[in-house]
């Protein structure tokens, strides 16, 4: 929803009063929060370095830092089958840095002389600690927050934001920018010793407010400005799919192309009361055993109140539909897995687990489109034959990989791990 100034003008002894709905941002001072944008590549050996040493700025101070990896770059130019993390938003930002190596980075995009990697504002990775410790002592002339939510069943994002301005700007106008994040996509790394199952973090994957971002016509102090963004996340970017859950919001305020005043994190709402999708299917899988099976189902609460109860139909190849009542407390967004009682069924070449999720707490739910799955599963195959286990480990990192083999009830019979 769009915020709107109602300004009063008293004509009293020539009284003037403005008066402002500011909601989301505070008025008192503050100091700049650091905005550290990474340049970085799938094919950039020291880079994983970088991704450690930004990640240790922002564990320190993880209200006053926001960090924003740019894939761009020879490096980031994927080879035969590889995932293509570029955007068309890298390229301008990483040229008018300056950088000559990577990876490189930029602290508000601010020039630090003597710490460039060539003339411009990018810095090579032992550069960006002091430079994140000296923004955020420095006083900022604006304040800047968001709040935005995502409608998973439609995809579309809405983003409030607000920028008070505490002083006034050296410039008539500033830029505002929208950016979105995504965490945890799974990708190669040449270094970090995960080869093609490297987790990368905070990447860049669009600009809702373009290049360089939109206006701000009014930069002295006093000033309020405020803005609704709306945008629909497509499934991918370049064949990458967008995992809703995974994402972060990011506003930042320029002063031209280059000057970062200062920038925060999102905070994220629900986009509507009562909201339960079917978040994920665990089990079965491609196959299960014929007779028996105890689905086990991800449910998400992507709305504002608080689920407690919920009822949840299943059923396999229309047979009789089981109800399974759920209780607890699942706060938004957070997900909960859910193990059913088993159901009897006869397998046949294809199968087809049905499940519905009821309304939650017995209220409507405002998105149901997301309320039902169907799971395709093959009767698997019966021998009396011995069969042999082999766990290929096809990484440095093998500590972190662990196993586990299951019976058609989806009980762990055995594993390991380390």
């Amino acid at each position: 929803m769009q915020k709107k100034f109602t300004i009063i003008v008293l004509l009293v002894f020539g009284l003037a009063l403005n008066m402002f709905a500011q909601t989301i941002v505070g008025t008192d001072p503050e100091n700049k929060n650091v905005v550290l944008e990474e340049f970085t590549g799938i094919h950039c050996v020291y880079c994983p370095e970088g991704h450690a040493i930004a990640q240790a700025i922002y564990d320190a101070h993880p209200d006053d830092v926001v960090l924003i990896n740019i894939h761009t770059g020879g490096y980031a130019a994927p080879g035969s089958g590889e995932p293509d993390f570029r955007t068309p938003w890298g390229a301008a930002i990483a040229a008018q840095s300056g950088l000559v190596g990577y990876p490189a980075g930029t602290v508000n995009r601010h020039l630090f002389p003597g710490w460039s990697q060539g003339s411009g504002t990018a810095m090579s990775r032992g550069q960006w600690n002091g430079a994140a410790n000296q923004i955020m002592a420095e006083s900022s002339y604006l304040n800047v927050g968001a709040v935005a939510t995502i409608t998973p069943a439609t995809r579309e994002l809405s983003v409030d934001v607000e920028v008070y301005y505490t002083g006034d700007s050296p410039e008539p106008t500033n830029l505002l920018n929208v950016a979105i994040l995504q965490n945890n996509i799974l990708g190669p790394q040449t270094g970090g010793g995960s080869g093609n199952n490297y987790n990368h973090m905070h990447m860049l994957r669009h600009l809702v407010t373009d290049q360089w971002g939109v206006e701000i016509s009014e930069t002295t102090e006093g000033s309020l400005y405020s803005n609704t963004f709306t945008y629909t996340i497509p499934e991918d970017y370049n064949d990458v799919q967008v995992v809703l859950e995974d994402l972060d919001i990011v506003v930042f305020v320029t002063e031209s192309h280059q000057e970062v005043v200062s920038g925060s994190m999102a905070v994220f709402a629900a986009s509507s009361e009562n909201d339960v999708s079917v978040n994920e299917v665990i089990f079965p899988g491609a196959q299960a055993c014929d007779g028996e099976l105890s689905p086990r189902l991800i449910i998400q609460n992507n709305g504002a109140e608080v689920l407690n109860n919920l009822d949840i139909e299943y059923s396999i190849n229309g047979g009789d539909v089981a109800v399974y009542n759920w209780t607890g407390e699942l706060h938004y967004p957070a997900k909960e897995t859910i193990v059913f009682p088993a159901i009897e069924f006869t397998g046949e070449a294809s199968n087809t687990l049905e499940i519905t999720l009821g309304d939650p707490n017995g209220n409507e739910d405002e998105n149901p489109g997301d309320n039902t799955s169907e799971t395709e599963f093959e009767t698997a195959a019966e021998t009396l034959h011995a069969v042999n286990m082999q766990l290929y480990v096809g990484s440095s990192m093998a500590y972190q990989i662990s196993w586990e083999l299951r019976n058609s009830m989806g009980e762990v019979i055995d594993g390991g791990s380390g």
